[in-house]
């Protein structure tokens, strides 16, 4: 069954690109407490001293006090933003598309099961979703979740396209094999 390497690699893609959700946890999830606390003590003390008419140990506060206080509070807030972004690139990037790459190579793997088309075509429809899913959350995953560099570099320029369009290929011609062969029993390859 052609099929059958798609629905084995969908569920081992699965299990590393889920996997990104404790590496998100364990590598960033300090930084972000750490922020989201200072973050809090800050603009509570700036709300405490709002509440109290500018007041800090019933004297007035000056102008230049106020205006550290909220200077302090709004960088904290922007460090909190900040520290989230590393979490946020993952979850947007490989774990979202890996998972959606990874049911996608399970389902076309069944549906592969189902169409009465030339081998060959089910070959190549079976390996475009394949390396569309390495050349796309593969390279995300390297690139954003493990931070390699080169990564990076291949996804930033054009070669970062490949995978993407070997997807929408994928699902073109798995559409268009269903259209000519769709059979509602096993089919024998």
């Amino acid at each position: 069954m052609i099929g059958k390497k798609n629905i084995v690699f969908g569920f081992i893609y699965l299990v590393f690109t889920a996997a990104l959700g404790p590496v998100m946890v364990l590598n960033y999830l300090g930084d972000v407490n750490d922020a989201r606390a200072d973050k809090q003590q800050l603009i509570g003390d700036m709300q405490t001293a709002m509440d109290s008419g500018f007041e800090m140990d019933l004297d007035p506060m000056t102008a230049d006090q106020i205006a550290r206080a909220n200077t302090k509070a709004l960088v904290s807030l922007s460090n909190f933003i900040n520290s989230q972004e590393a979490i946020n690139a993952i979850k947007g990037g490989p774990h979202t598309h890996g998972n959606l790459e990874a049911v996608l190579n399970i389902l076309a793997g069944f549906l592969l099961c189902f169409l009465a088309v030339g081998r060959g075509f089910k070959q190549l429809i079976s390996w475009v979703f394949i390396l569309g899913a390495l050349g796309h959350s593969g390279l995300l995953y390297l690139a954003i979740g493990l931070e390699l560099e080169w990564a990076g570099r291949l996804l930033a320029g054009p070669a970062g396209l490949i995978g993407p369009s070997l997807v929408l290929l994928g699902l073109v011609l798995a559409g268009l094999a269903a259209l000519i062969g769709f059979r509602d029993t096993l089919v024998r390859d």
